[in-house]
């Protein structure tokens, strides 16, 4: 699943070497929080959050298959 993040976001932003995705889990949920630099912000989010509802509408639906809630967080 990191690796399809990376995919998706490191083309978007103009400093890929700042992009980091923590995971973190619990029983029930897997969260990955991505933190980009504060000029790629903007690129990430997108107009209105675009960009960023199409990308965790592909992490999730990807993360169906699995029996944890998958979330997707973004951070500065």
């Amino acid at each position: 699943m990191e690796e399809l993040i990376l995919s998706i976001v490191k083309p978007l932003v103009d400093h890929p070497e700042d992009v980091v995705i923590t995971p973190e889990e619990t029983d029930t949920m897997l969260t990955y929080k991505l933190s980009v630099s504060k000029e790629d912000m903007g690129r990430v989010i997108g107009k209105q959050g675009r960009i960023a509802k199409a990308i965790r509408t592909l992490v999730y639906a990807v993360g169906s298959k699995n029996d944890k809630k998958i979330r997707l967080e973004i951070i500065e």
